[in-house]
């Protein structure tokens, strides 16, 4: 197939570009230039805010929109006469208020999640001017995702306390639920649907199976083997100084994508994989949080 990737460089995208191009596809990646770019794709260099004639008149078996956040990005993406089959939308579960039952399903009413803020609303405006213009555009809402070229301090975080022989400062009793998906699950499910072609336009997407914050520790730290001794931290005290996750629970109904994808990568194996890559590749996660210099000077005693 002939695919436009918007983004190629970091995380999602970076990893989504290099499947496709081990799939044998042909990959072309929109983004400014400013990165190494993935190995056999073509560049179409250009900010997508302003992409001007870079890509009027292309013509693309489908687009996958990794790195669209607002409507302006769709609006400008839409309007560069670019053509395409599918278009398909890697949105969030930001859009879901956190007042709605739980598990979230699709046919929920979306709207402002005081947690994610305008981030959740700038991706549901992102969904309302793709739907209105594309209405056959498909839209995926992830949880958190994980893998390989993670360029937040997520895994990296738990990976750096186990190989430093510290304690982990725990929320709570750990029993707060994470629901992750794993990019290579992503890029499996972007092949189904550009092969089967679902009515159903809107899926959740993520392990059918949550893990507790505790338990996500422990993985973390048996893959770098070693064993954590957990500090209980009270929730008097704000957890996003201290962890690497919001005091905020949430689980998605993924039904629909396991009516066509049954299975998901085992999460061990997707970890370890990932701890070893960090092994190598430490700087590759730059947004990284005084998690460690918080824990330091509130925690540890003199």
């Amino acid at each position: 197939m002939k695919l436009l990737i918007t983004g190629g460089t970091t995380f999602v995208s970076k990893f989504t570009a290099e499947h496709f191009v081990r799939r044998g596809d042909e990959v072309f990646v929109l983004n400014r230039g400013s990165r190494k770019q993935v190995s056999g794709v073509k560049l179409v260099k250009t900010d997508r805010t302003q992409p001007g004639d870079h890509l009027r008149g292309g013509h693309f078996d489908a687009i996958l929109d990794i790195t669209a956040y607002t409507a302006e990005h769709i609006t400008a993406l839409l309007d560069s006469g670019v053509t395409f089959d599918d278009y398909i939308f890697i949105s969030s579960s930001a859009v879901y208020p956190q007042t709605n039952p739980q598990p979230f399903t699709e046919d929920q009413p979306c709207g402002r999640n005081s947690v994610w803020g305008d981030y959740g609303v700038n991706k549901l405006e992102a969904e309302r001017v793709l739907t209105e213009r594309v209405p056959n555009a498909y839209i995926l809402r992830p949880p958190y995702f994980y893998g390989i070229y993670e360029n937040l301090y997520r895994e990296a975080f738990p990976f750096d306390c186990a190989m430093q022989d510290r304690p982990f400062y725990l929320p709570g009793d750990g029993s707060m639920k994470l629901q992750f998906f794993h990019v290579s699950d992503l890029c499996r499910f972007i092949e189904i649907l550009l092969g089967e072609h679902p009515e159903k336009r809107v899926f959740n997407v993520g392990n059918q199976d949550v893990v507790t914050v505790k338990e996500w520790v422990e993985l973390c730290y048996r893959i770098a083997g070693k064993t954590p001794v957990f500090v209980s931290v009270d929730k008097s005290v704000p957890q996003r100084d201290y962890f690497c996750f919001y005091d905020y629970e949430y689980v998605l109904d993924v039904s629909g994508q396991s009516e066509l994808m049954p299975d998901t990568a085992p999460p061990e194996q997707c970890l370890r994989e990932e701890f070893l890559w960090y092994k190598d590749n430490p700087d590759s996660v730059y947004n990284r949080k005084p998690y460690m210099e918080y824990i330091d000077a509130h925690f540890v005693k003199a």
